[in-house]
């Protein structure tokens, strides 16, 4: 008959053994992703960025914001955020598309550009709807 104590010993140094073993195919398992991961091409992508528009819906919502910025349709805080927001989909829009237009280079320029003064944002505006072959608005 086994001692009573001698059994518990094997129960208690399992754990320990089972825990080293698992660190060590952790530790394993990671130097093989660190090996391999580097290997691999990859693409920068923003995490949880929403898919980009299509090119025309972009170039329609550059055209709608360039309008809206020249018509004085809001406060200009509201009047760069809305062609803010527009040059940066054109610009992921063109990206995705693989466009790279005079268009698509205004809007990867102008959309880096802090802060934008009302005459940027006019001229900016202009251009847009230029290069889109929109109607410009007499100044």
């Amino acid at each position: 008959m086994a001692h009573p104590n001698f059994s518990r010993a094997v129960v208690r140094r399992r754990p320990l053994i089972s825990a080293l073993r698992r660190g060590a195919w952790i530790s394993l398992l990671a130097g093989l992703v660190g090996l391999i991961l580097p290997l691999i091409p990859a693409q920068a992508v923003v995490m949880g960025a929403a898919k980009a528009m299509p090119y025309g819906q972009a170039v329609q919502l550059s055209q709608q914001a360039a309008n809206t910025v020249l018509e004085r349709g809001g406060a200009e805080s509201c009047l760069r955020g809305k062609l803010t927001k527009a040059l940066l989909e054109l610009s992921s829009s063109c990206e995705a598309s693989a466009q790279h237009g005079s268009l698509c280079e205004l809007a990867d320029r102008a959309a880096v550009v802090t802060p934008m003064s009302l005459s940027f944002m006019d001229e900016t505006a202009r251009s847009i709807l230029e290069l889109s072959g929109a109607p410009v608005p007499a100044p």
